[in-house]
């Protein structure tokens, strides 16, 4: 990795790239350290303290800009809703599919269409954070103008982390969204890191002190691997084209293959669960329904991570189990609807493809969607484990940091993907062709 860095500052194009990303990421951190107006920032620190985990989730892609209530609170929230509602969109609305498959066009139009849901979205989100923190008594003035001030400055706030992002992926390196997300990530580490320093080895014995320093070292880097191995892992299904005669030339019979992602959904899944369990949370907390002993309020402190895996009370683990049901499950219904094994096998029957010993077309489908069936498991089971380590710790220890499985797995994948990036620039910039002989 630092060799392919080492590099690329050697070429004045790529080095220029970096400078801009850089730079587009200082001014993301420095606006999220704007104050939002019109709000008790005192107060909302102590609700957001009062309420345990239920906003940490949040908080964490937020790069804390939820909690110190910036303008930028709401971040690229909206933007990633808005892209993940347009890829259900498209998989229902026969009009947009045809307007994904127009090449460079079509994605222009969509995502066009996908800025337009975003700013949507945000104004939806911000008239009712706006309201919620009125009724809630966390603003300075609960009027109309104030409400106002605070949905406008909200919802410009993510609309510039929009452009941002895009301005990143256009000028810079890597997929600009997904860099301003990890920045807020990373920036939450230090802090995180010097809790678990005072909670655990501060004021301990040199010998206590160490093993402790040591697990946890162990625990993030067994982590870390774990990660980096299910985002790499692929299963390679073989792929033979028959040979062609056009003209006087022969064509075709190369051998190539298909790769399967063993993680192919990638970090939505988690995502998709951890969102779908914690908004009630969120909701609850907001309103001030944070206590009481009734039905509901159980089923509220069951859906709380900090909850899961408390020795004094393990009837709330129940959560976790339904937890990891939704990872499995989300990840085989987002996979579903990224990946299209029938029109996979069309293209191939198309080209003269096929895979040795499976018959084209349909055989050929039915063959990668049962390679796919065990893949995805394998993957969710892998994006499970590396959920549940650090609700497991909290659970247990109660080791209190924001960051976790979530967290590790969105760092890893970007780097490695904006590496690849990098390295594919390199290489067509250091490549030689017929001229060059």
């Amino acid at each position: 990795m630092l060799q392919t860095l080492r590099n690329a500052f050697k070429i004045k194009d790529l080095r220029g790239r970096i400078g801009f990303t850089f730079l587009m990421l200082v001014v993301v951190r420095i606006g999220c350290q704007l104050p939002l107006p019109g709000v008790d920032r005192n107060v909302f620190s102590s609700m957001f303290g009062s309420s345990g985990d239920a906003m940490n989730f949040f908080n964490a892609i937020t790069g804390g800009s939820f909690e110190e209530m910036s303008v930028l609170a709401l971040n690229i929230t909206p933007y990633i809703t808005a892209s993940i509602i347009m890829q259900l969109l498209t998989i229902a609305f026969p009009k947009l599919e045809e307007i994904q498959r127009d090449g460079e066009t079509g994605r222009k139009k969509i995502n066009k269409i996908t800025r337009y849901v975003t700013v949507g979205l945000a104004l939806v989100q911000s008239i009712a954070m706006a309201i919620g923190f009125g009724r809630g008594g966390y603003l300075e003035e609960f009027n109309v103008l104030n409400v106002i001030l605070i949905v406008t400055a909200l919802t410009a706030g993510s609309a510039v982390l929009m452009w941002i992002g895009e301005r990143i992926t256009e000028k810079g390196v890597g997929n600009g969204i997904s860099i301003v997300l990890v920045i807020n990530i990373i920036s939450r580490i230090p802090g995180d890191l010097t809790t678990l320093y005072q909670q655990f080895i501060a004021g301990q014995t040199l010998a206590r002190g160490t093993l402790a320093a040591v697990i946890i070292a162990a625990i993030i880097i067994a982590t870390v691997v774990l990660v980096v191995l299910l985002q790499n892992a692929e299963r390679k299904i073989p792929v033979q084209y028959s040979k062609k005669i056009q003209g006087r030339r022969q064509v075709g019979g190369n051998s190539t293959h298909i790769p399967l992602k063993v993680n192919t959904a990638g970090v939505i899944p988690v995502i998709f669960a951890q969102s779908l369990m914690q908004t009630p949370v969120f909701i609850a907390a907001l309103l001030g329904y944070t206590g009481g002993t009734g039905v509901g309020a159980q089923i509220l402190r069951g859906l709380s991570q900090s909850n899961w895996f408390d020795p004094n009370n393990w009837i709330y683990t129940i959560g976790a189990a339904v937890y990891l049901l939704l990872i499995i499950g989300f990840a085989y219904f987002y996979t579903s609807i990224t990946f299209n094994p029938l029109e996979i096998a069309d293209n191939m029957k198309k080209q003269g493809g096929f895979i040795p010993g499976i018959r084209p077309g349909k055989p050929t489908s039915d063959y990668l969607n049962s390679i796919l069936h065990y893949i995805i498991f394998i993957g969710a089971i892998g994006l499970a484990i590396v959920a549940i380590i650090p609700i497991i710790l909290n659970g247990l220890f109660n080791a209190n940091v924001s960051f976790g499985g979530t967290s590790i797995i969105i760092i890893v994948g970007v780097i490695i993907e904006t590496l690849k990036q990098i390295e594919s620039q390199m290489l067509v910039r250091n490549y030689k062709g017929f001229l060059n002989d």
